[in-house]
């Protein structure tokens, strides 16, 4: 569960839990910023490391409806 996790993850560790692929992650992280938040998967920085709020992902996962014919 995503309430499980530490508050900040790295990218790869946001990729494996959105079950997306590390190059595709960090694309919507530069995606996220280039939008100023408006489309993409929101980071901060560390130093010069990227990280994932978990409470972002969390908001995520609440705020995305199911696609029809998917459980």
């Amino acid at each position: 569960m995503l309430t499980d996790l530490p508050p900040f993850l790295t990218v790869e560790q946001a990729a494996a839990e959105l079950q997306l692929g590390r190059s595709k992650a960090y694309e919507l992280t530069v995606e996220w910023e280039r939008t100023g938040g408006r489309s993409g998967l929101a980071f901060v920085w560390f130093g010069h490391q990227k990280r994932i709020p978990t409470n972002w992902l969390i908001r995520l996962a609440e705020t995305i409806p199911a696609r029809p014919g998917l459980s």
